[in-house]
């Protein structure tokens, strides 16, 4: 590692205390999307400290923000995330399942974490900048929303992302990885049926019922499942069920519906055969309905160009270590859910070669925490979930890491995760995390025929053009 590199890994560590503050401050005060006010003020406010140019209010949403260092190009762009998910309260290291507010909401997609690597890393290339003297911007992306609202889709339909050469991010994990592969698309949409009360019993004849239009939308949803594609999924909640008297007919009733596809112009098609369904169970029941467009998100595009690049300075960098006694607590925190025993990384379930290398490297490794990092996978690789970094991936090179935060097999969106969160276990993911981010982006700045692959291979694969799934009249919402 030259000499200007290791400059910016130290600048890294030397802010170790503001990124650490910053993660915690954001765990101990965990917001649902689009309603990140205070993690949002405080990101800006610690950018604006650091040097960085900071804008709020992008693209119209409250809690998104941009912070920019330098000038011209190449410019890069580092994602943040911040939001955290409803009825996951937890104390932080524990090792039972203990809520520090009844009811209340927590990290448990390890945001607070996400969000300060992010700012590690900007931090880190910052530094470089400063010393090199070299032209080029770097943009620290405040994205609220990943969890429900989608606020780098709103951004892309707004051409935000064609403005950067590549963007670069990280999400805590229980391995340290190059992330590869697509990924599902996925479509929110709310459905509000009004029909009129009366009483059941009574005057049944003079009721409509709102209930009876989302159980048939329901039924007819049931029916479409076999006539689409094996890769769409369609799932379902019914949030407002009409009130709890059974003697009333329900003149309100609410469904959520999201409709996933491996590719988002096939979820688009999808949509509208849904919003058909909607009309037919309006139709049948005397009903009417509105529609609420809540979010929508596009595949993911890998690109190998800099997926390699991630995986050189990960592979130089190393990966977290952990103390005797974190690794004592990730074994015992492992023992409190199924499946900890399982094979980690994504090439391990396409790849049988793969997945026994890796086998092998957590018999090594010894503990339930993967303290090694995993072999480069680029074959064709597919993940079932949904991330709003796949439409940034369409408007410009993008790729991720994941870092391990969580011990092996550790389930997504659960307690655990959370009481890891808040220790130095989080804290040590999210700094490393920083590290190999601002080292990839500092190789961008000092050599320009990386990105030109990275540009080559990214116009190959998004030739047919990016399929926007936000609406022109939508605008960032939370589903009722």
């Amino acid at each position: 590692m030259d000499a200007k590199k290791q400059a910016a890994m130290a600048a890294i560590e030397a802010k170790r205390d503001v990124i650490c503050h910053v993660a915690d401050t954001i765990w101990a005060n965990p917001e649902l999307s689009l309603q990140e006010v205070k993690s949002a003020a405080l990101y800006c406010r610690v950018l604006e400290q650091e040097g960085f140019q900071v804008e709020k209010d992008v693209c119209g949403i409250s809690t998104a923000f941009t912070a920019s260092f330098g000038s011209g190009r190449p410019h890069i762009g580092i994602l943040a995330e911040y939001d955290a998910l409803s009825g996951l309260s937890q104390k932080a290291g524990s090792l039972t399942q203990e809520e520090l507010v009844p009811g209340g909401c927590g990290h448990g997609c390890g945001h607070n974490l996400l969000g300060a690597g992010a700012l590690a890393a900007a931090l880190g290339v910052k530094a470089y900048l400063e010393q090199a003297g070299v032209p080029g911007t770097v943009t620290l992306y405040g994205c609220p929303g990943e969890e429900g609202g989608a606020a780098k889709a709103f951004m892309a339909r707004d051409n935000l992302w064609h403005q950067l050469d590549a963007a670069l991010t990280w999400h805590p994990e229980d391995s340290n990885e190059v992330i590869t592969g697509s990924s599902n698309s996925c479509i929110q949409v709310q459905y509000t049926f009004h029909g009129i009360a009366s009483h059941a019993a009574g005057a049944p004849d003079r009721g409509r019922s709102a209930l009876d239009a989302v159980e048939l939308m329901n039924i007819g949803v049931q029916f479409l499942r076999e006539h689409m594609s094996d890769k769409a999924r369609i799932h379902y909640a019914i949030t407002d069920a009409g009130g709890r008297s059974p003697n009333v007919v329900q003149p309100r009733s609410t469904v959520l519906y999201m409709v996933r596809s491996n590719h988002v112009s096939e979820a688009i098609e999808l949509q509208k055969r849904v919003d058909k369904i909607a009309d037919g169970a309006a139709l049948m029941t005397e009903t009417t309905y509105d529609r609420k467009f809540i979010d929508g998100l596009a595949d993911t595009v890998p690109n190998h160009v800099l997926e390699a690049l991630l995986h050189r300075n990960f592979a130089e960098l190393g990966v977290p270590g952990h103390t005797a006694e974190e690794l004592a607590f990730a074994d015992a925190l492992s023992r409190t859910y199924e499946g900890a025993e399982g094979i980690p990384g994504i090439g391990s379930k396409y790849d049988s070669a793969y997945a026994q290398n890796v086998k092998v490297l957590r018999a090594e490794a010894g503990h339930a925490m993967n303290d090694f990092l995993l072999p480069l996978y680029s074959g064709a690789a597919f993940r079932p979930g949904s991330t709003d970094v796949g439409d940034v991936s369409w408007e410009c090179p993008t790729a991720q890491i994941s870092v391990a935060a969580w011990p092996n097999g550790c389930p997504g969106h659960s307690w655990q995760n959370v009481s890891c969160d808040g220790t130095d276990i989080g804290h040590k993911a999210a700094v490393h995390a920083g590290k190999v981010i601002a080292a990839a982006a500092i190789d961008l700045f000092a050599d320009p025929s990386i990105l030109d692959a990275a540009r080559a291979e990214f116009a190959e694969k998004t030739a047919e053009g990016y399929t926007c799934p936000i609406p022109a009249d939508a605008v960032p919402t939370i589903a009722d």
